[in-house]
């Protein structure tokens, strides 16, 4: 038994980088975040417990691929795109707002796939 749990523990330690990287970007979104998607999301497509396990398992999915940081940069400039002006053509026109989207409708299509 002490053995098995010795190797078991020696297998953490050695686990690749990536997925230990995976498992802290998993958890780096705040409660309150997560819950806002759930909300939003469980309000397009109904309120049962369906909807809540699918939606949940949607914003995990892209905790998974993309940083909170870079969830929320790619959050506010879609934000900034709803209004209309000339304040907000450098976001239309910005190189970085336009890869920030296409990454977050990326992890999206992903969570779509694997989740509904």
């Amino acid at each position: 038994m002490r053995v098995f749990a010795c190797l078991c523990s020696l297998g953490l330690m050695l686990a690749p980088p990536a997925q230990a990287d995976s498992v802290l970007r998993l958890n780096d979104y705040p409660t309150e975040a997560r819950a806002d998607y759930v909300f939003a999301c469980m309000t397009v497509n109904g309120r049962g417990r369906e909807a809540l396990t699918r939606c949940s398992c949607s914003i995990d999915v892209i905790a998974s691929i993309l940083t909170y940081e870079d969830y929320v940069s790619a959050e506010t400039v879609l934000s900034l795109l709803q209004l209309r002006g000339e304040r907000t053509a450098m976001f239309r026109n910005a190189e970085t707002a336009k890869t920030a989207v296409a990454d977050l409708r990326r992890a999206q299509a992903e969570a779509e796939i694997r989740c509904f």
